[in-house]
């Protein structure tokens, strides 16, 4: 009997083989510190050179490293969850080509040519988004694709701006007249891929994809490229004033509507997506205080752990009749004990509890944040912030894994798939030691050692029990369908973020569309068109014909009263 290996599996064991193949490479140019640029000039025109780039450097081959490393276990699980799917093929392709655009962005570091990865990621999610092919996924799909092409725009701007500098190589920028503006158009592009205000309205709508892809998507794929573009310019936008304090406030802005929109959502896999944008905030904070190896340092432990929440989600909304909503769920903690346990690592390390790996790069943030020249309010947003993680991820286990069962009771659950048993226990093996081992690496670009009061030292874990504490008590056990107040209308769509995204847009098109319709559909091209020239070809033939007639009755009364004359003069 032979084993008929299907697509998923066959690229998912691909995947992994690359990611350990590279792992002892990427070891190498960390303790080295080495960076390999192969450049190809294609044409030169003045003083402008048109090349394609690849750089092999540590950050490049890591961030590669852990997306194939991801993209192999979601594939692995995609072969059990897509197993029914017709089209399994399809899906296999366009996940390849969206791991591919990720690895492109990754590593060439010339902007003309990181458009290649850039829009292959626009384009590819908007494909994905739209898989299931129905009127809400296109809805999603058009928000995402829309959002996603003003970051397009800008990067085409700011090439066209750099060409006074006469390249694009990102890692040589210098200062120039025209700074400013550069970092602007750059700044902005990375926001509308990683979804901050007032962009963030994409990234819950593009949970309408499947499961499997929401898992790579919104770890380590789409919505952390414009966090690695804000990495890899770093060194240029730091030199541009107002930078640091503006991306700061807007981090913590979209930090703390993501947290608190959060503990009002009872969609499973958009309470995951809104914590996805909570965690974007923290490294967009970073950041903005002037920590880019601490960001990327999050974004990996980040992408672990959030990988294996969205695979533990995708199984419990699988072994719940296909249900999406938390109130509908519950007692799965008698029958999925591996799910459930690994649910709880990935929500642990998103708190942020110590020595997962979510608390190495977390709580080393928090700490530097009160150690650094900030804000004190901004201080104040980020713990409240942090405390709300806590906050909604307990209510999200409390309702889901640990409460009375609310759905069908003949639903049996099963935890019989070596597919998913595997890629989970992976990924949650990563999400325990990845961060020790992470941060072993990342210490060597910052070995400066800081001091913190005891008291400051165990704020973070204290805001983080407070945040659990408050969920618990203010957790309801009844879950009635309440009014929604204004407030929670509020709060829940984003601080009216949702609707301002989609329907002002469409209201101005289909009013704009209407009066176009009957001003120059219905009214001028009617008047100029095909029923104007008919009526208007038929008014003057008939005064041409009027015309005529008139004018032959007048010649024959001229010729008759002619001929009368003439006889009259003749007689």
């Amino acid at each position: 009997m032979t084993l008929k290996l299907k697509s998923s599996s066959i690229s998912s064991i691909f995947l992994i083989f690359y990611s350990i193949l590279m792992f002892p490479i990427t070891i190498m140019f960390f303790m080295k510190n080495m960076s390999i640029i192969f450049e190809w000039v294609i044409f030169q025109l003045s003083s402008c050179s048109m090349t394609i780039m690849f750089i092999l450097d540590p950050i490049s081959l890591s961030f590669s490293n852990v997306v194939c490393l991801i993209s192999g276990c979601v594939m692995l699980f995609s072969s059990s969850y897509m197993a029914h799917d017709p089209f399994l093929k399809r899906f296999t392709w366009l996940v390849m080509l969206f791991v591919l655009s990720m690895n492109l962005l990754v590593f060439i570091p010339s902007l003309p040519a990181l458009l290649l990865g850039w829009d292959g990621l626009g384009i590819v999610s908007f494909a994905l988004v739209i898989y299931y092919q129905n009127m809400k996924s296109l809805g999603a799909g058009l928000i995402t694709v829309l959002a996603n092409r003003i970051g397009d725009v800008m990067i085409l701007i700011s090439i066209g701006l750099l060409v006074l500098q006469g390249h694009w190589f990102i890692i040589s920028m210098w200062d120039y007249h025209l700074a400013a503006w550069t970092g602007l158009t750059i700044t902005l592009a990375a926001m509308t891929k990683s979804a901050q205000i007032p962009f963030s309205s994409w990234l819950p709508a593009a949970m309408a994809a499947p499961t499997p892809v929401s898992a790579l998507v919104h770890s380590s794929t789409l919505v952390t490229a414009g966090i690695f573009l804000i990495i890899r310019f770093f060194p240029f936008l730091d030199t541009v004033s107002g930078f640091k304090p503006a991306l700061l406030f807007i981090s913590v802005l979209t930090l703390l509507m993501a947290g608190i929109g959060a503990n009002y959502e009872n969609d499973l896999k958009k309470i995951i997506a809104l914590s996805t944008l909570s965690q974007l905030g923290v490294m967009m904070m970073s950041l903005g205080m002037g920590m880019p190896y601490l960001a990327l340092f999050h974004l990996y432990t980040h992408a672990l752990f959030k990988a294996l929440l969205f695979l533990c989600a995708g199984m419990i909304i699988h072994n719940s009749s296909n249900t999406q909503d938390i109130r509908q769920m519950g007692s799965l903690f008698s029958q999925t004990p591996l799910t459930v346990a690994c649910m709880n690592i990935a929500n642990l390390s998103l708190c942020g509890a110590p020595f997962l790996s979510g608390f190495y790069s977390k709580d080393l943030i928090l700490e530097l944040s009160l150690n650094s020249p900030t804000n004190f309010i901004m201080i104040l947003l980020i713990f409240l912030a942090t405390g709300m993680t806590a906050a909604y991820s307990l209510r999200l286990s409390l309702c889901s894994l640990w409460s009375t069962a609310k759905n069908a009771p003949y639903h049996a659950k099963q935890e019989a798939d070596p597919y998913v048993n595997w890629a989970v226990t992976t990924l949650s093996l990563a999400a325990i030691i990845g961060g020790f081992t992470l941060q072993n690496i990342f210490l060597m670009f910052n070995p400066c050692p800081f001091i913190l009061p005891f008291w400051l030292k165990m704020l973070t874990m204290f805001v983080i029990t407070l945040g659990l504490f408050m969920a618990f008590i203010l957790w309801d056990t009844e879950y009635r369908m309440k009014k929604m107040s204004k407030t929670k209308f509020f709060f829940s769509t984003m601080w009216f973020l949702t609707p301002i995204s989609a329907q002002p847009l469409t209201k101005f098109s289909m009013i704009l569309g209407t009066n176009l319709m009957k001003s120059i559909d219905m009214g001028w091209l009617e008047i100029l068109g095909g029923q104007g020239a008919a009526a208007m070809t038929s008014k003057i033939s008939m005064m041409n014909q009027n015309l005529q007639i008139k004018s032959f009755n007048f010649f024959i009364a001229f010729i008759l009263l002619a001929s009368v004359l003439i006889l009259y003069l003749m007689i």
